[in-house]
């Protein structure tokens, strides 16, 4: 009944040091009201009074009364704390995602596209209050789904996300105007894409640089992901006769430069993500960078305890009142 007890006006507690001064008077006052009686020899008293031994006990009950008085008047209570939050300035987020035969490479585990797609559910998991939408890019792009509050669809398109549906190819300036075109209505106060390749523009109609400036028009903030290992990577490079890829070392080319000026203009960042370890870093960064501003409230319902020490001080002074007025009345 008492746990995770607060008091409201602790400052009560004081009133208790005047217990042991009470109890000092007491002594002083029994011992003075003592008489004495000097005689030759005490044979002949013979009556031995229990009750005239145990009338302290009086006093202490009082005592106890007055503690629990005290103590009920500092207020004991719990606190049941609820909050709330508001989502004060939402972020609507898009995430452009390579799916070109060379999203497949094995330096990342256990290939570069399934790397992806695990740290990216990681990233949406992690994001509760934000709109998501993902597009899909290779030598054409194509959104996968609009910009949405329900994570489970995002999770489920992404695990959709696959090589084959689209023309082989890297259209960045696609797979960005694209995301552009999935945020350029947005309401949002922060508008974001998070672009990742493991190439160099070579499809496409549209061009990286025009669809940078079709960001920077409508307030759009782009970070740039070039994902592969440095030098040589284990890469698709045919089919097996059973339809099989048939794997080989390729070297790995990415257009930092190019990756580094859309994030620049667009006022993002560029990240190079080389293993498993440093995809997962760059969006955590990137999930640092963008704090979605929430406003909290906390609401406190408390509950007093303190009529069970009330009722506690009537029982023990009907008790001593009871006692001082039968069993003790002829010793008073």
């Amino acid at each position: 009944m008492f746990e995770n007890i607060e008091f409201a006006n602790p400052e009560f507690f004081w009133l208790l040091l005047l217990l042991p001064l009470a109890l000092l008077w007491y002594v002083f006052k029994r011992k003075n009201e003592m008489a004495s009686l000097r005689i030759s020899s005490i044979k002949g008293f013979t009556v031995k009074s229990w009750a005239s031994k145990l009338k302290p006990v009086l006093f202490a009950i009082r005592l106890l009364a007055l503690a629990a008085i005290i103590t009920a008047l500092a207020r004991p209570q719990t606190e049941d704390i609820s909050t709330r939050t508001k989502t004060t300035k939402g972020i609507d987020i898009v995430m452009a995602i390579d799916v070109s035969s060379s999203m497949l490479a094995r330096d990342l585990k256990p290939n570069r596209l399934t790397a992806l797609k695990e740290v990216a559910a990681d990233f949406i998991e992690g994001r509760p209050n934000d709109r998501i939408g993902l597009v899909s890019y290779a030598g054409e792009s194509y959104t996968k789904t609009p910009i949405t509050s329900d994570k489970a669809i995002v999770l489920n398109a992404l695990e959709e996300i696959t090589y084959g549906v689209l023309e082989d190819g890297t259209a960045i300036g696609m797979g960005l105007a694209t995301s552009v075109n999935r945020l350029k209505e947005s309401k949002a106060i922060s508008k974001v894409i998070i672009l990742l390749t493991d190439g160099v523009n070579n499809s496409g109609f549209i061009e990286p640089r025009t669809a940078a400036d079709l960001a920077v028009e409508f307030g759009i903030k782009t970070y740039t992901i070039g994902l592969g290992t440095n030098g040589n990577a284990l890469s698709p490079i045919g089919y097996n006769r059973d339809g099989s890829y048939r794997y080989g070392m390729r070297q790995v080319e990415i257009d930092e430069e190019l990756l580094k000026e859309i994030a620049e203009v667009t006022g993002g960042k560029y990240f190079r993500a080389t293993d498993n370890e440093s995809l997962e870093e760059i969006y955590d960064e990137i999930n640092k960078l963008e704090k979605t501003e929430i406003e909290e409230f906390k609401y406190y319902k408390y509950e007093e305890k303190f009529r069970p020490l009330i009722f506690l001080a009537g029982i023990l002074l009907l008790l001593e009142w009871g006692l001082r007025n039968s069993i003790f009345k002829s010793f008073i």
